[in-house]
């Protein structure tokens, strides 16, 4: 038997789409630069060679206009893809994300299957603008799904799942992962269910709780801390998986929440109030946040590397949990 092939985080991505769009002729893809430019980190190249200019669609730079139109396109009972430039400009079709599509259903009963990608996180020097994690805005919302993939087989079998979820899912990938981690292909038509965490390291010391980028971060720290911590990578923060929160702080009886969206947004604040409401009496510590401080992404590089969370500051903040 012949060994299986590696690819990227970005290559999983690709072939999650590659995939369902052969799968079905009702899915679509449309984006600024998607077709012959293939993105802006290069993730629909090859896309529009293969399905052409009808289903690969290069649009205006207007996302509240071709947002717009995806969502009315899911409501004709077509599977728009549409892909953001860079999560930051996600505030220009908020209006049609939050205030429409998310209601659709709860008004009239219809589906909306709608995925909005948008490469997230920073690392990559892209500053204020350009390198967000803005999935915290979504948490909470009614009618979404917010999923952040934090491995290769997540990025492609959450994609898939999203693309046949009946309702608007929006995918958040981190741009500072997609040539950076490289595993197995996965198998061809995989899904992962959406709205299930999983345990990426059983532990009994203490819990992680994360997502995203920061599962590769909690790992290499809990590694080079050498305890026994359990880390559990949510995949997706909205609808969140309360049970399996619980269930890892049953075991550990501390946790940690790690992110790299700022300490005031992303999912922390939906964990920590979990964890405050039903799993006080578990507790051998108080939960604690591992995040960035409230301020936009730096983008000068020394600025940026002390803002976001490293695998040294991860190391001392769990020193400093286990140490209570």
């Amino acid at each position: 038997m012949g060994a299986v092939a590696e690819v990227t985080y970005l290559e999983a991505i690709r072939a999650a789409m590659a995939d369902a769009m052969r799968d079905d002729e009702r899915v679509f893809l449309m984006g600024e630069d998607v077709g012959h430019f293939g993105g802006p980190f290069g993730v629909s190249k090859g896309l529009l060679d293969e399905f052409g200019a009808e289903r690969v669609i290069d649009t205006p730079i207007a996302e509240e206009g071709f947002v717009g139109a995806a969502f009315g396109a899911a409501w004709m009972g077509e599977r728009p893809v549409v892909e953001l430039q860079f999560a930051d400009f996600v505030t220009c079709p908020f209006d049609v994300i939050v205030t429409v599509a998310a209601k659709t259903h709860w008004r009239s009963g219809q589906a909306i299957p709608l995925v909005i990608r948008m490469p997230t996180g920073g690392g990559v020097r892209g500053g204020p603008f350009h390198a967000g994690s803005p999935e915290g805005w979504f948490v909470g919302q009614p009618g979404l799904k917010v999923v952040c993939p934090g491995t290769v087989g997540d990025a492609y079998g959450l994609l898939r799942a999203a693309i046949d979820d009946p309702d608007p899912v929006l995918f958040f990938e981190h741009k500072g992962l997609y040539r950076r981690l490289r595993a197995d292909a996965p198998v061809t038509g995989t899904r992962v269910p959406i709205g299930e965490a999983r345990v990426a390291r059983d532990g009994s010391d203490a819990t992680v709780v994360t997502y995203g980028s920061g599962v590769t971060l909690a790992l290499g720290a809990v590694e080079q801390l050498g305890a026994d911590v359990e880390v559990l990578d949510l995949r997706t923060v909205w609808p969140l998986d309360s049970a399996a929160v619980l269930a890892s702080l049953e075991k550990t009886s501390r946790v940690l929440v790690l992110q790299e969206a700022a300490r005031s947004t992303g999912a922390a604040g939906l964990v920590l109030s979990l964890v405050a409401r039903e799993g006080f009496e578990l507790l051998d510590a108080p939960p604690a946040l591992h995040a960035p401080v409230d301020t936009p992404v730096p983008f000068a590089p020394e600025l940026e590397d002390a803002y976001l969370p490293s695998t040294d500051s991860t190391v001392a903040a769990l020193e400093a949990l286990l140490a209570y």
